[in-house]
Order: structure tokens, then C-alpha cells, then sequence
């Protein structure tokens, strides 16, 4: 579990989508959490290699550092320190340059040796 999920961690802070879903199950869901509401789900690997394309272009630069690794079951939970850099002004009041260090944790299920759902919630 732990090296599909640094995989996919590592793959994302080098912003390689492709890479980033080599390990995810065709039917995987993933939502993001921010502040108790979810502002974005997908459902299967291609929705999710969407959404990834087109976040690419938010950030000049992105990290996502995992502070602690747990595994319960099937799921496991990493903590994650996310830092990164607006490339341009966003309708939601960022500006280009903005400097964002968000902490969170996100939680990987598995299935069939791939991850199953992603959860990414950020406080």
C-alpha cells in the first residue's frame, strides 16, 4: 500500500498525470474535502485523469509531503503537508504568486492491488 501511494504522491508533485494513475483501479473514485465541503468528486480513471489535467495549470509549482503513513485494513491514512505556488489569479480571490501551505491528510482504499478511492480533505 505504502508504495502505490508514494508513487502516486511522487508522480503528482512531478505533475505526471499519466504516471500519477498507473496505480489506480479503473473504477476509482476520489473526492476533495476543503473546510467540510466536498468541491470536487470523480468516478473511474478517466474523470479522474480529467480533473487532474486541468489542475495542472492552477499551480506553477506543487508538493504534497507525507508527514505520517497508517494503515487500518484496507484503507490507509497520510497526512500530508501541501505546498504550492498560484500560476495565475483565480476566480476564488487566489492571486499568481500566491504562496499556499495547507496541511490535510488524504485516505487510500484499495482494491485488487490498485487504489479504489481517494479522499483528499484539507483543513
Amino acid at each position: 500500500m505504502r508504495s502505490l501511494v508514494d508513487h502516486y504522491i511522487d508522480a503528482y508533485n512531478r505533475m505526471d498525470v499519466d504516471d500519477m494513475l498507473a496505480g489506480v483501479h479503473p473504477d476509482v473514485e476520489f473526492r476533495n474535502i476543503s473546510a467540510g465541503v466536498v468541491n470536487a468528486s470523480t468516478s473511474g480513471v478517466v474523470e479522474l485523469g480529467k480533473l487532474a489535467r486541468q489542475s495542472l495549470s492552477l499551480f506553477s509549482e506543487r508538493c504534497q509531503r507525507i508527514e505520517s503513513f497508517e494503515v487500518q485494513g484496507t484503507l490507509a491514512v497520510a497526512s500530508i503537508a501541501f505546498h504550492a505556488v498560484v500560476a495565475g489569479d483565480l476566480p476564488n480571490g487566489l492571486k499568481k504568486g500566491q504562496v499556499l501551505n495547507l496541511s490535510g491528510r488524504s485516505e487510500f482504499e484499495f482494491r485488487d492491488g490498485a487504489i479504489s478511492r481517494i479522499t483528499d480533505i484539507s483543513y
